[in-house]
This record gives C-alpha cells, sequence and structure tokens, in this order.
C-alpha cells in the first residue's frame, strides 16, 4: 500500500468516525426527548391501550384520548361516570408495556 492510498484510508476512517459521534446523539433519548426506538414503542403501547379500551365492553368508546411517554400512558377526555374512569384506567394498566397511567379524565356534569 502506498502512503498517498493509506492517507486516504486515514482521512476516510476520521470522516466515518465523526460522521457517527454526529449521528449517534440524535437517537440517543434525553429527559424531554424519547430516543426513535422508545417512539416506537410508546406508540404501539398507545395503540393497544386504545384498542384495549375500544374492545372493552363496559367502555366502548372513542372520547378516552390516549398519549405515552417512556412507558407512562396519560389517559384523557370525557366520561360518563367515576366507573368507566376508573375502568379505563385499570384497561390501560394492564397492557403490556405500561409502568404507569395517569388519568386526567373529566366525569361529565349532569
Amino acid at each position: 500500500m502506498t502512503n498517498k492510498t493509506r492517507s486516504a484510508l486515514g482521512a476516510m476512517s476520521s470522516a466515518l468516525l465523526m460522521l457517527a459521534a454526529a449521528v449517534t446523539p440524535a437517537c440517543a433519548a434525553t429527559r424531554t426527548r424519547e430516543s426513535t426506538g422508545q417512539y416506537v414503542d410508546d406508540s404501539t403501547i398507545t395503540a393497544k391501550v386504545k384498542s384495549a379500551i375500544v374492545g372493552d365492553p363496559d367502555l366502548r368508546t372513542l372520547d378516552i384520548h390516549v398519549n405515552t411517554y417512556k412507558g407512562v400512558v396519560q389517559l384523557s377526555g370525557f366520561v360518563d361516570s367515576e366507573r368507566v374512569a376508573r375502568r379505563a384506567e385499570e384497561v390501560a394498566s394492564r397492557v403490556r408495556g405500561v409502568h404507569d397511567v395517569k388519568s386526567d379524565l373529566v366525569v361529565k356534569q349532569g
């Protein structure tokens, strides 16, 4: 291998290392941002919780909104009774991957 070839390979290796270092933090999680993998996991959890709520004979509602961040599910929206709110929390907590459930459900008055 000539000196020129070694120099070119060294420059390419350095460039690839710098590129890898620049790209890696973009996929890493921070306290306020999810990594790509966490986002996909949370999206899957959200979909499973929504499906479980709609499929539950005591709930069957689309009025409950579901958001997930790092495995913590937040329920929001309006429900007909406190019993329905508790049932939604229970259903959500049983979904695989859910670490905690935070409920901001509001019982309709009147």
